[in-house]
């Protein structure tokens, strides 16, 4: 249960200061706004920070792409799979509801989640799999035999903030379903609607990257 609960309380400090970080920049006040760079590496950042608090305990996956592609590499049980799962989407909106109090009067114009209409879908789709079979790859290598596991977290958080800074353009980024999933709940309309896309891309570019290491990995 421990491992659970620190999935649950890893994703919900991602949503809270990623999502955070970009809700504020679309407030009118009178700090100059953090701009995407601000937002790429405020995800990063805090995967990182992540990764050295509960990197012990759970792993920090705080993804269920993440640990859709641990699973298919073997390296967690069907069981704590479907557990970390559940467990990042409660974090996912416990993150979300603390923003949503924070920033509900804020006056935000800035949306969490959601491909901006049927002409995007496509570029978003390739998008959302592309950078998520990038980003769980450098968690499974970062993390494999072999690999200096002292330095994971920084590659793995530093790797998130660059995927951001080309994808915030494309569909504001996800690379992570439960990301996707707090923020939906409450912002609801279009980012509901599209929620799909957000689970069934980051998921099969956690299988792409799954199946693309075992190819590739030297180890035995």
């Amino acid at each position: 249960m421990k491992k659970y609960l620190a999935e649950m309380i890893g994703t919900a400090v991602l949503v809270l200061i990623g999502c955070g970080s970009a809700v504020f920049t679309g407030v009118l006040h009178p700090f100059i706004p953090v701009g995407t760079l601000g937002v790429a590496f405020a995800f990063g950042i805090a995967v990182l920070a992540m990764a050295y608090t509960i990197g012990k305990i759970s792993g920090c996956h705080i993804n269920p792409a993440v640990t859709l592609g641990m699973l298919l590499s073997k390296r967690i049980s069907g069981k704590d799979a479907g557990m970390y799962m559940i467990f990042q989407l409660i974090g996912a909106v416990i993150g979300s509801a603390i923003l949503y109090v924070l920033a509900k009067d804020s006056g935000s114009i800035t949306t969490l989640t959601g491909a901006n209409g049927y002409e995007r879908l496509l570029p978003a789709f390739v998008a959302e799999t592309v950078f998520t079979c990038i980003f769980v790859m450098v968690v499974l290598g970062s993390t494999s035999k072999g690999a200096n596991g002292n330095f994971a977290g920084i590659a793995i958080g530093l790797a998130l903030v660059m995927i951001h800074i080309v994808c915030i353009p494309i569909t504001g980024t996800s690379v992570n379903p439960a990301r996707s999933f707090g923020p939906a709940l409450f912002q609801g309309g279009q980012a509901l609607s599209q929620l799909w896309l957000f689970f069934v891309a980051p998921l099969l570019g956690g299988i792409l990257a799954s199946v693309i290491w075992r190819g590739i990995d030297t180890a035995e």
